[in-house]
């Protein structure tokens, strides 16, 4: 939990921040304020998810990336310069995204997560973590978890994306509204006879850690019913995060034959593997996995940074615990998996 008893807003910050303390109160803004996120990766997705986090109005945001900028990552990367390819992601991202909030620090890390300690991902109150294989995914995940830090993931392949969320033990407020009768006096008509309220309700939603959400038993029956609603974006997911533990890369539109190829054989082995029914998981999905779309990152990206927004102001049910976006149907949806 964020503390914010000592924060208070200055009246730049005050009326700055004046539409969102209208939306969700002052005392969830001031949290804000008091929020550390580390945001790791910073392709078209990471860059999203970076925007809407600075916009905000936390107290820090570092952004972690070894990469340099590619050729392919202009088709979404928005803070970096067209003219910086060769050089950090991360480095020359900072320009832009200060520019978005100046009340807001914005560092920048360089190193690679694997020569990162534990200890450093510690000093954040919520990660957010993108492009990264699933052992490097689990680790963190786990750090965090160890020591009550948020975890959030993602990615985005193509027009295809996901989101999932740890937040171990997490307590928020929700607001709801009640019907209330009113007391009827002579002169009352029906039209005036009740009225409605609005009351903060105090709520806790429990988390699991990401490797159990990834190794959800579908031999369960109450797995199996979810098949019939023919939606396979769980097992694309999976699919596409072995296709990088494999390859430690995305794949590649220079290498679309060959890559394709073998996501198609990666689908046919988890089909067989878990059971699924022949053609549930079609080609489709799969042949439009490559690069990173903008309209895709602004979807899953938008979602995580609504869910930081959530879970460090302690204000609204946050999902719990996985988002996907499936372009076929141009649908967003919420699942629940590994309890």
């Amino acid at each position: 939990m964020v503390e914010n008893n000592e924060i208070e807003l200055s009246e730049a910050e005050a009326e700055q921040y004046d539409r969102q303390i209208r939306l969700w109160g002052l005392e969830s803004q001031k949290r804000l304020r008091a929020s550390k996120v580390l945001i790791i990766g910073l392709s078209g997705l990471g860059a999203e998810t970076a925007k809407n986090v600075i916009l905000s109005g936390v107290k820090s945001v570092c952004l972690l990336d070894s990469e340099k900028l590619k050729e392919v990552d202009l088709y979404s990367q928005f803070l970096a310069p067209p003219n910086k390819i060769g050089e950090n992601r991360a480095e020359i991202s900072l320009p832009r995204a200060r520019a978005l909030n100046p009340m807001v620090d914005i560092t920048s890390e360089t190193t690679s997560v694997d020569d990162l300690p534990d200890s450093y991902f510690t000093q954040f109150d919520i990660v957010c973590a993108t492009e990264l294989k699933q052992e490097q995914l689990e680790r963190i995940n786990n750090v965090c978890r160890d020591h009550n830090k948020k975890f959030l993931c993602g990615d985005v392949w193509g027009t295809f994306g996901y989101m999932f969320a740890d937040l171990v033990d997490h307590e928020y407020s929700e607001e709801i509204i009640q019907h209330k009768a009113a007391k009827r006096g002579p002169d009352d008509t029906q039209k005036n006879a009740g009225e409605t309220v609005t009351i903060t309700v105090k709520r806790r939603a429990i988390y699991v850690p990401l490797q159990n959400a990834l190794s959800a038993d579908w031999t369960k029956p109450e797995l199996r019913s979810r098949l019939r609603r023919g939606d396979p974006s769980y097992f694309i997911m999976k699919i596409l995060m072995r296709f990088r533990d494999e390859n430690d890369r995305n794949p590649d539109p220079s290498k679309r034959k060959a890559d394709t190829e073998a996501l198609l054989s990666m689908r046919n082995e988890l089909v067989k593997e878990l059971s699924l029914p022949a053609g549930f998981v079609s080609d489709a999905l799969l042949k439009d996995v490559f690069g990173s779309v903008a309209g895709a990152a602004a979807v899953v990206g938008g979602v995580i940074g609504q869910e930081v927004v959530k879970a460090m102001s302690q204000r609204e049910p946050p999902h719990n615990n996985m988002f996907f976006f499936n372009p076929l149907k141009c649908v967003g949806f919420v699942e629940l998996y590994g309890q």
